[in-house]
């Protein structure tokens, strides 16, 4: 009976064994065919050139690369949601991701108004991927926002300029002007003497053309092209006014929730995109403005000196309130002016 009831007992182990060797197989299994469906509130309307070359993409490349396990369903500007209220959905958990400038949200972290972009520091797209990714910035951002439920990645890095309505050859010229605008970017415009104010993207093309403002920026040529700004303000500005992030953010509970291989894939495609479309971008800044100066009689104008000169005191002004926001932006405005000083630009 003895050796029967050892065989038995081995017999009995011998299958829980297998059961445990078996259980992880089937469980991942399971994972491995669930299918996800993430809604994404976009701060770009449909119009925009983003809309369907930053989100778009990254939608139908997501869905091709996990084999339609992983679909975005994207909302243009105000349909759930519009501008910083954007931030609010995905943090409470109403969709899980959302595209935003860093502009809406500058209260939320420290180091937000550097991954926006300070004006007037950095002259070239490459120098903000560099100071956003490998220089820090965004993880300083991701500090802040991870304890309140989000997390930021960087979607492109683009050149912010202006459109007018009306030619200008002087400070006073400038003075006159009234500007949609946002973020660090609405106190730079008032210190050379402009009167900016803040309007939401879908808004914008009526506001310039009923005179309402008399010029604006969204991104620089592309987003004058694709929000029809050219039609009623014909003159683009020159240099760009700085270089910022548009940025893509999770509500880290969803994002935790996925299956660790989709989670993967995920993350790995939005940074993959990022230095993909940021190169991209600058192509298509080419190609508008020729269309914008070939078709649609747009002219190219330099900013004049007097206006030059007042943007640069207003850069180093925001810089140092940068800096006096706290103990992250002061170690993100230290690499920001390490990067300047290291390409002569202080």
């Amino acid at each position: 009976m003895s050796g029967a009831s050892n065989l038995f007992g081995r017999r009995n182990m011998l299958k829980a064994s297998l059961a445990l060797a078996v259980a992880p197989a089937v469980i991942g299994s399971a994972r491995a065919d669930e299918k996800v469906t993430w809604k994404v509130q976009s701060h770009w309307p449909k119009a925009s050139g983003s809309f369907n070359d930053s989100l778009g993409v990254l939608a139908k490349e997501l869905e091709a690369r996990t084999g339609g396990r992983f679909k975005l369903e994207t909302y243009g500007a105000g349909e759930i949601a519009k501008d910083r209220e954007i931030y609010n959905v995905v943090r409470r958990g109403v969709v899980a991701m959302g595209t935003i400038s860093p502009a809406y949200i500058l209260g939320e972290a420290q180091a937000m108004g550097l991954y926006y972009g300070v004006p007037g520091t950095l002259r070239e797209t490459w120098e903000m991927m560099h100071l956003a990714k490998n220089l820090g910035i965004e993880k300083l951002v991701n500090e802040e926002l991870r304890p309140k439920g989000v997390v930021a990645m960087g979607d492109k890095a683009y050149p912010t300029e202006l459109v007018l309505r009306k030619r200008i050859t002087s400070a006073a010229d400038f003075a006159s002007l009234k500007v949609r605008s946002a973020g660090t970017m609405l106190e730079y415009l008032a210190a050379a003497g402009a009167a900016p104010q803040q309007i939401a993207g879908p808004e914008i093309y009526q506001a310039i053309s009923t005179g309402v403002v008399d010029g604006a920026h969204w991104g620089a040529a592309v987003g004058a092209l694709s929000m029809k700004f050219w039609e009623v303000a014909k003159y683009h500005m020159k240099p760009a006014l700085g270089f910022a992030n548009d940025v893509y953010i999770m509500n880290i509970a969803a994002l935790d929730k996925l299956p660790p291989d989709l989670k993967q894939q995920f993350l790995s495609l939005v940074e993959e995109r990022y230095f993909l479309r940021s190169v991209e971008y600058l192509h298509q800044e080419a190609r508008a403005l020729t269309t914008g100066k070939t078709k649609m009689g747009v002219e190219v104008v330099h900013f004049p000196d007097d206006v030059m000169k007042k943007f640069h005191a207003a850069s180093q002004t925001l810089l140092k309130k940068e800096e006096a926001k706290g103990e992250l932006a002061a170690k993100g405005t230290k690499a920001l002016t390490g990067l300047m000083t290291d390409l002569g630009y202080v």
